[in-house]
Order: C-alpha cells, then structure tokens, then sequence
C-alpha cells in the first residue's frame, strides 16, 4: 500500500483505512515488536505495543509530506522506535521493582579490565599521532587502507592518483610507521 492509496482510503472512509493497513502490515510490525521485546515484555504487552504502532500511525502519518512510496519504511521506523521505547520503560520498572541495591551493583558491574582498556587506547592515541605525523598523502592512504578497508582503486579515486602510486605510497608509508612507532617503543 503506498501513502497515496492510504490517504484516498482514509479520506474515503478512515475505519476501511485502519483494517486495510492493520492487515496488510500486522504480521510485520509484530515481527519487529517481537524481535524487539520478546525478552522481557509479556504477549500482552507486545500486543498493546502493536496495536500502539498503528494507533501512531494511524494518527500521526502526514499525507501532504509524505512520499507516494511505500509505507512500510514510515510504519518500520514507528514500530522501532515504539518497541524501543517500551523495552526502556520495561527495564527501568523492572529495575526499580527489584529495589535490591545488590542486583543493581551486580547488573553495573563488567568484566572490562580497566587497565587494558586503558592500554589499547594510550596505545591508539600513539598510533594515530605517528599515523599523522606521515604527513599527507601518506596518511590519508594509511587511514583508507586500513581503518576503512578501501582498496587502492577506490583510494586512488579519491585522492586523484594512479592506484599503481597508492600502493607504492601504501608500501613506504608503512615501512616510515614501522620506524615511528619503533622509535616510541611499539614493536610490530
């Protein structure tokens, strides 16, 4: 159903309107809701979680700046953020119900060991400023190549260059990082 043919049928007739799109989309909006809430809402909640989504929709969708596609990408974005929004007023009464002050200290504790954590990241803020420190083109490749895995076609595209000269510069740019970051201690 696109938004034209719904905004004819409701203008029509809105009751027609609602059972058109209840049956044409219900088994897609449950699945997100479903998906969405299955481990902690009970089937009562999910089904009043559906029949909310096309109460919103039904009330909050705007023919005039709306697209004449269809609708199921309006109604998916709904019944995501509908479902989200019940699963954080879920867990959050759930949380306070439990009142034991144990269970919450247990839930916030992890099993991140702070200090590795620390170290990784020390150790990134170095490799970013060597990164830097190759002065550009060199950097911009590095970054390309091996942070968003582009190939050297793609890099050499961007940087208006040969892809034979990003993988000369990829090679040397390299071999400088390997005696930067030596030199501040990282071995490779």
């Amino acid at each position: 159903m696109t938004g034209t043919d719904y905004c004819k049928l409701h203008d029509h007739s809105p009751d027609k309107a609602y059972d058109a799109l209840f049956r044409e989309y219900c088994d897609y909006v449950h699945a997100i809701i479903f998906n969405r809430l299955r481990s902690v809402a009970s089937r009562e909640d999910i089904e009043e979680c559906v029949s909310d989504v096309f109460a919103d929709v039904f009330f909050g969708y705007d023919a005039e700046h709306s697209s004449e596609n269809d609708m199921k990408g309006f109604i998916g974005t709904v019944a995501k953020r509908r479902a989200i929004s019940v699963f954080r007023s879920i867990t959050a009464r759930q949380n306070h119900l439990s009142g034991d002050a144990d269970d919450e200290m247990a839930n916030m504790s992890s099993d991140t060991d702070i200090e590795a954590e620390s170290d990784k990241t020390e150790t990134q803020q170095l490799l970013m400023s060597k990164i830097k420190e190759l002065g550009e083109p060199d950097s911009t490749i590095i970054l390309q190549k091996y942070y968003y895995d582009r190939s050297s076609g793609e890099i050499a595209e961007l940087l208006s260059m040969k892809a034979a000269t990003v993988r000369m510069r990829a090679a040397r740019a390299l071999d400088k990082l390997r005696a930067l970051l030596t030199g501040s201690g990282i071995t490779l």
